[in-house]
């Protein structure tokens, strides 16, 4: 089949530029000020890109903060209780940026592990350092005043339990398609990325379905 060379045809030819769409003006225009609040990041020619690095950084922990806030007034005005705009909304908003990075490190990568392992990669950060710095920087202000530090159980025990079912669940699921037929991870034939899709958020669903019913005492938790 023989080459086809668009330098030397007309540029109606090979193709015309295509104008923007009425939701990409929306989109724009809704995303503007984001626009030009990340335009302030440093490129990543200085400082051999720490500059890049710690600028993102900054800019996603504001992102982040500014998301969980509003979800949390959000929550707070539609009178759901802590727990459940917890596992809903708060989550869901500073789930967000970890999302889309999945997004670009599946479709740029090679392999499947950058996108898998941000997953797991930022929760350990949420745990780890995020529960584990905050209470490490309480305990000791309150042993500087004298004072012992007490956290009183909430009712997330039942909605941990179940998300823990859960994640291994999806594991079990990653792994069984490790198999020939399907080929890895991500991707793969059209019913099984299908049914992987259906079943992933399907959990997701019935997480936050017991969670609230739980939290609303329909269902006795532990």
């Amino acid at each position: 089949m023989p080459e086809i060379n668009c330098e030397d045809d007309d540029d109606e030819e090979c193709g015309e530029e295509k104008l923007p769409s009425c939701f990409d003006y929306v989109m724009h225009f809704l995303t503007v000020f984001w626009k030009v609040l990340f335009a302030f990041v440093p490129p990543t020619d200085y400082w051999n890109g720490w500059a890049c690095f710690v600028v993102s950084i900054c800019m996603i922990g504001i992102l982040t903060a500014f998301i969980g806030d509003l979800a949390s007034h959000f929550g707070c005005t539609v009178g759901l209780k802590d727990s459940v705009t917890a596992v809903v909304f708060v989550a869901l908003g500073t789930s967000v940026p970890d999302t889309f990075a999945s997004k670009v490190a599946a479709i740029q990568d090679q392999y499947a592990d950058a996108s898998i392992g941000n997953v797991t990669g930022s929760n350990a950060v949420n745990v780890f350092l995020g529960i584990g710095v905050a209470w490490s920087i309480a305990a000791i202000y309150h042993q500087t005043k004298g004072k012992d530090f007490h956290v009183e159980p909430g009712n997330l025990a039942f909605s941990v339990t179940l998300f823990t079912i859960f994640a291994f669940i999806c594991v079990a699921t990653l792994m069984y398609r490790r198999r020939p037929d399907i080929g890895g991870e991500l991707g793969g034939p059209r019913t099984a990325k299908a049914l992987t899709t259906m079943l992933f958020i399907s959990l997701w669903l019935i997480y936050i379905l017991f969670s609230s019913l739980e939290a609303y005492c329909h269902i006795k938790g532990f």
